[in-house]
């Protein structure tokens, strides 16, 4: 994932005492937040553009000829030292910093900042040589040997010593250099995998320990009894099974299990910076929503984070806009892309393509880009993959591309870029969610039911409100405060923990509008499904109980007001109302079923949608239910435009390839093209413009 910036030089010896944090916490009329960081911190009117640098590949020639190819292009950032352990501690205890010292002092000569990247994975082979606890085990008991990266085990005391020396020894040599403006953990370490040693047996079942007490309270948070699983002692307790059969309870366990051992090694290297650099932020490429592990980012993130950071690799502008959001959660602070879509897996690149992006990450609330990468590689596993130089060294057209963006990015930064964004509505998003929906098979008919990606359905919920150009936040409801948003939208959220339930409960009785959808809070805390009518724990709030659901042969429709919505969708539940009223009712289900109740609640409104959340499913209700928050309406474009306002000024993003027209008001002049516009604005593909 992406992260962020650079700033003020040395520092100047904290600022002030880190400016006793620049700005206050003002709410505007949406309750939203003003960022608050440090004077030493990138902060307003500063943009950052480079790339991604591995200097391990190169010689001090290449890498003066590189740094040339930088200042040319107008780059103002690197991020180094990620992937690298064993360059810097080639034996245990032996480190060499001096070939990495020449580099600092090279980028610092010519004026671009550093993102120090501390590599504690993977781990060097010597590591997993002196101590085999860092090998990874896999279901079957087969011992892996470290293959490709990240086949680490991070729960493995003997790591967790060895990475915390490490990074100790980093930030107490770089603390005080005048390039660094910022450091990083762990590049994507949501990325690794999960092990079965007999160790990894013994510290989740410690961790079991600490989290039931006793042996009953797990039995009954596992539901031992079906199926004769009683465990008599906690000794009887395997690790679950990630890939195979098994019941929900223990998967999500797992993977809560996993995600604590990710987040303590951050929360460690977080402490380690805290003592030895506590003047600089953390901008750290990680990657919780990975396929073979991940972890609970946005339930934990505040605790390591400074500026949400991630890899921007866009399948589409809607995906790219929503997984760049989950990582920023509700951070006051700018969007850093810690590695950003220049070429790709044996792609080399189209032109205009990563400028788009560029732009299109302005208009999220970016404020650093950095190419992945600088050099193409030329070994190993991403050798086919391409970078701004080509595998000779020959600069390619996208280092032209990106010194573009650089030369725009620092016009714009006078113009109120990095965008602070004020959302007014949220959306829920729960790794618990993610994982309980889908546990391990083939026996599970919580697979059967749950049928679609959860991953998918948030973002369906997304979908609509970033078409109409409304800012949105993702985030954990138990986690984040609801406060200051108008709108909450709960889209499929299957595990509904007493912490949410208490916040959404409070927020509409406090006068909040909140929108739930189909597949919402079936189970409890532990995946087991309630006991009470459904939706668990908020049966009240919504007016109404729902426990029957079918699949129509046919897409489903619904009327809301004088107009009928063909939803694409075929799930739906039947809603019976107590307090709630019906707002539309299914076109084409026996009986016209509701499919969408009102329910007023203390001070506040509870809608619930009853089919799962899909982008034609959610357009209508979401317009109404803003409409009622009183969420302002974003500028109005053609599909695939996107545009936000900043400091008054329009700034538009055509993510199509076709010339698009927007009209406007009277002659202005854009500040991106200096081009002349009167009464209507042409954007050509993939362009993007500045409007006052």
């Amino acid at each position: 994932m992406a992260s962020r910036f650079p700033a003020g030089f040395r520092r100047q010896g904290l600022r002030t005492l880190l400016a006793a944090l620049l700005c206050t916490a003002s709410m505007d009329a949406a309750g939203a937040r003003e960022a608050q960081v440090p004077a030493s911190w990138p902060g307003p009117d500063q943009l950052f553009v480079g790339a991604c640098y591995q200097p391990i590949d190169r010689t001090p020639a290449q890498i003066d000829q590189d740094i040339a190819i930088m200042k040319h292009a107008g780059f103002t950032v690197v991020r180094m030292g990620d992937l690298s352990w064993d360059s810097f501690e080639p034996a245990q205890g032996k480190f060499t910093f001096d070939w990495f010292d020449a580099v600092l002092n090279k980028m610092h000569t010519a004026g671009i900042r550093v993102i120090l990247d501390i590599p504690g994975t993977p781990a060097p082979i010597w590591l997993h040589r002196a101590y085999p606890g860092v090998d990874i085990v896999n279901q079957a008991g087969a011992r892996l040997p470290p293959a490709e990266r990240y086949m680490d085990n991070i729960g493995d005391p003997d790591y967790v010593r060895e990475a915390g020396i490490l990074a100790e020894a980093m930030t107490k040599r770089y603390a005080h250099h005048p390039a660094v403006i910022a450091v990083g953990y762990d590049n994507e370490i949501g990325n690794g995998f999960m092990s079965y040693s007999e160790a990894d047996r013994q510290r989740f079942i410690t961790w079991l320990r600490t989290k039931y007490g006793t042996i009953d309270a797990l039995n009954k948070a596992w539901a031992t009894q079906r199926w004769s699983r009683r465990l008599n002692d906690f000794s009887d307790v395997d690790l679950p099974l990630a890939d195979g059969p098994g019941p929900a309870e223990r998967f999500l366990d797992l993977h809560r299990y996993w995600s604590d051992v990710t987040v303590d090694r951050l929360r460690e290297l977080d402490a380690i910076r805290r003592r030895t650099m506590p003047d600089l932020p953390t901008i750290s490429n990680l990657w919780d929503y990975a396929p073979r592990r991940g972890f609970d980012y946005l339930a934990t993130y505040k605790s390591y984070v400074s500026y949400g950071a991630e890899g921007f690799y866009p399948a589409d502008p809607i995906s790219g806009a929503f997984n760049a959001l989950m990582t920023k959660g509700d951070l006051p602070t700018p969007i850093w892309f810690n590695e950003f879509t220049a070429g790709g897996g044996g792609d080399y690149g189209t032109p205009g393509r990563s400028r788009m992006y560029a732009y299109l990450g302005l208009l999220l609330g970016a404020q650093g880009i950095l190419a992945w990468t600088f050099n193409s590689h030329l070994g190993g596993e991403e050798q086919a993959l391409f970078g701004l130089v080509d595998h000779d060294g020959t600069p390619s057209w996208k280092v032209d591309e990106f010194g573009r963006i650089a030369g725009e990015f620092k016009q714009l930064s006078r113009y109120g870029f990095p965008r602070h964004t004020r959302p007014e509505v949220a959306i829920a998003y729960s790794f618990e969610s993610a994982i309980a929906s889908h546990p391990n098979g083939p026996s599970s008919t919580t697979r059967q039911y749950f049928q679609g990606a959860y991953g998918d359905m948030v973002q369906a919920a997304f979908e609509p409100l970033f078409k109409a150009n409304i800012d949105t936040a993702i985030i954990n409801v138990g986690h984040d405060t609801l406060a200051p948003y108008k709108l909450v939208v709960i889209p499929a959220d299957y595990v509904m923990d007493p912490a949410s339930a208490k916040a959404v409960r409070d927020y509409v009785q406090n006068g909040g509008t909140v929108l739930m959808t189909g597949y919402s809070a079936k189970v409890d805390e532990h995946a087991q499904w309630f006991d009470t009518p459904l939706p668990g724990r908020l049966s009240d709030v919504f007016g109404l109980k729902t426990n029957a659901f079918y699949r129509s042969e046919a897409p489903l429709s619904y009327s809301l007001g004088s107009s009928s919505t063909a939803a694409t969708t075929h799930y739906y539940e039947v809603l019976a109302p107590t307090t709630a009223t019906v707002l539309a009712t299914f076109d084409n289900t026996p009986d016209h079923t509701p499919a969408i109740t009102i329910n007023k609640f203390g001070k506040g409104t509870a809608l619930y949608l009853a089919t799962e959340p899909a982008p034609a499913a959610m357009a209508p209700v979401l317009a109404y239910a803003s409409g009622l928050a009183g969420v302002h309406q974003g500028p109005q474009t053609p599909d695939g435009v996107y545009a936000r306002v900043v400091d008054g000024r329009t700034l538009y993003v055509n993510t199509t390839r076709e010339a698009q027209r927007i009209a406007i008001t009277g002659v202005k002049t854009g500040l991106v093209s200096n081009r002349r516009y009167d009464g209507s604005l042409v954007l050509g593909p993939w362009e993007a413009e500045l409007l006052p």
